[in-house]
């Protein structure tokens, strides 16, 4: 039996990451130090849009969790963040 994870999504990451459709990966990131145990790789991640949305937005294959530091992250995934610049990946995680 294959498990998922509703993952609760910031509508800004989904809508910049759906913008850009040369992507093949994405990295769902969150602030902290907490590794992510939920699911194993091939499992499914699946996208909850926050209000006022409130539904699946999509879904993807979880490959793998890693602790980065903010700047490894954007050299890492750059764009696959969900926004456009370091500063915005920075200025985003400063509001969580």
């Amino acid at each position: 039996m294959v498990n998922l994870f509703i993952a609760n999504t910031d509508n800004s990451w989904f809508d910049f990451l759906a913008s850009e459709p040369a992507l093949t990966e994405v990295n769902f990131w969150w602030p902290g130090e907490m590794a992510f145990r939920a699911i194993q790789p091939g499992e499914l991640l699946v996208f909850r849009l926050k209000s006022p949305r409130n539904k699946i937005g999509g879904f993807g294959i979880f490959s793998s969790h890693s602790l980065l530091p903010v700047q490894i992250a954007w050299e890492t995934f750059g764009r696959a963040n969900g926004v456009p610049s370091y500063d915005a990946l920075r200025n985003a995680i400063a509001n969580y």
